[in-house]
């Protein structure tokens, strides 16, 4: 991990993902600046705008920043998650899960954080995106363990293992 400390609870965003296993977060907390080169030359961004410390932090990606309309309407509605508003889930929510396989089971989360609280969401979410072997951390997206090799790399890949294949293949 680098020097700025990120807390546990800052892992988890606002729409029910889990920023541990962003390859942005990673390779910002691994100081990967190679990882981080080629994110910011895909988001066409510097690369200082592209380090992220997760979505409750101070230090977020440019592109989840401006992007994200999660964390305004989370400010005007005064909640912590969107699970906690009267409108969910909302169309803006339901729409964004739809576009990208790491997004698909951000309704179920934001239900299990609430059912568990945050910080044993994240524990499962540690677990669930972890290598069964060599206990890696995985982004959605690593369909072997970036460490070991691990085939699939993590228990989400698993489940998911198809469709992130067809969405890395377009």
């Amino acid at each position: 991990m680098n020097n700025n400390a990120v807390s546990n609870t800052e892992l988890a965003a606002v729409c029910g993902l889990y920023c541990g296993s962003c390859g942005i977060f990673l390779a910002t907390q691994e100081n990967d600046s190679e990882k981080i080169l080629q994110y910011a030359i895909v988001l066409n961004q510097t690369i200082d705008e592209t380090l992220c410390d997760g979505c409750g932090a101070k230090r977020k990606s440019f592109h989840c920043s401006k992007m994200c309309t999660f964390i305004d309407c989370k400010l005007k509605k005064g909640v912590v998650s969107c699970v906690e508003c009267e409108d969910f889930p909302c169309k803006s929510l339901i729409e964004f899960k739809s576009k990208m396989p790491h997004r698909i089971e951000i309704i179920q989360s934001q239900n299990r954080m609430k059912e568990i609280g945050i910080e044993n969401w994240i524990i499962e979410m540690q677990a669930y995106f972890s290598c069964p072997d060599c206990k890696t951390m995985n982004s959605a997206y690593e369909i072997t363990c970036r460490n070991c090799g691990e085939t699939p790399s993590c228990t989400f890949v698993s489940e998911h293992k198809d469709l992130i294949e067809q969405y890395l293949s377009e």
